[in-house]
């Protein structure tokens, strides 16, 4: 397994203008000992490159970059009520979405067949013009396209089991029927959007997938969703490379939502999406988004990690009795459920 890491992402810290900001360097610190103690075998580490710039214009736009750039370089400053940067901010982004890139350029050439990328800031909420929510570039949305302008993919799922929706990858592929980006995210938080009612729009309609989930949601909901939804959505669309927007922040000890995942369902999730890659004969991906306490987040990297290294089987349920027939019922006429 490819797994990527820069030194640069210990350098990105809003707390120099949010005392208490919660995504701060501390959460890496915990990944890597968490790995240590670990002992995982198997990880093949890498250190991240830069993105290019050409590479950051296959999704954002010139004056976004520009901007980004320009505010770390006269110091840093604040973007919105949760997006801080200072003046090492943008060279932990460039390197944040190049070991994305890099990760891709592995899986689709074959080096790899699994990569993760342990890096911050995250990216899923950044949008084409915009950085919100913590994200700065969209990590995943620029490898997603570089597999498919460059390496000849024709069909990429990208996965994002972060607790917020991304709304930045939902937007950045949402007229696209080649890219199909499917969310499990808790209801009603930040930034508000992925309605399960939400497809897509013109030819992309169909190919955005949303499950909110009641706040207080447990592991079997997350899983039935997972088990009983996307795993035959994925087969049904069957996807060339598949990418994970990993973020941890559903773990009940998370102080940032409301749901109540365990260490070991980050692992399942994990287990349920390897099985579905090796059933398509895809590459699997992951690259970290968000999850805020530090312990809860190393300790379920490490199960996620185990996963992808083949350790564990997907365990199947019962599906839950009311958040996943409701998702069916609305996604059935479209997928092979």
């Amino acid at each position: 397994m490819l797994y990527f890491h820069h030194p640069s992402s210990l350098r990105h810290d809003p707390r120099a203008l949010s005392p208490d900001h919660p995504d701060n360097p501390a959460r890496l610190e915990a990944v890597e000992a968490a790995i240590a103690a670990a002992r995982l075998t198997g990880l093949e580490r890498r250190e991240a490159p830069a993105a290019t710039a050409a590479e950051l214009a296959l999704v954002h736009s010139d004056r976004h970059v520009a901007f980004i750039r320009d505010l770390c370089e006269a110091g840093g400053g604040q973007i919105d009520d949760d997006t801080y940067v200072g003046p090492e901010s943008y060279a932990s982004a460039l390197h944040a979405a190049g070991g994305a890139c890099e990760m891709v350029r592995g899986l689709t050439t074959g080096r790899a067949g699994t990569g993760f990328c342990a890096m911050r800031p995250a990216g899923h909420h950044a949008e084409r013009d915009q950085a919100m929510g913590f994200c700065l570039f969209n990590n995943v949305a620029v490898a997603a396209e570089l597999a498919v302008r460059e390496h000849g993919v024709e069909r990429v799922m990208i996965i994002d089991w972060d607790v917020h929706h991304g709304n930045g990858t939902a937007e950045i592929f949402r007229h696209r029927a080649d890219v199909l980006v499917t969310s499990i995210h808790q209801l009603g938080l930040f930034p508000g959007t992925g309605a399960l009612t939400d497809a897509g729009s013109g030819d992309g309609r169909g190919y955005t997938v949303n499950l909110p989930v009641p706040p207080g949601s447990d592991g079997e909901v997350w899983l039935s969703l997972m088990e009983y939804l996307l795993v035959p959505i994925g087969l049904d669309f069957r996807p060339e490379l598949v990418l994970v927007s990993a973020g941890f922040d559903a773990h009940e000890a998370d102080p940032l939502a409301q749901c109540r995942l365990d260490t070991d369902d980050f692992g399942q999730l994990a287990c349920h999406v390897r099985d579905l890659a090796h059933a398509l004969g895809a590459p699997l991906g992951a690259v970290l988004e968000g999850g805020y306490d530090p312990h809860a987040l190393g300790e379920s990297v490490v199960a996620v990690l185990a996963a992808l290294l083949g350790e564990g089987e997907a365990e199947s349920a019962a599906p839950d009795p009311i958040v996943t027939p409701r998702a069916a019922s609305h996604l059935g006429h479209r997928w092979a459920l």
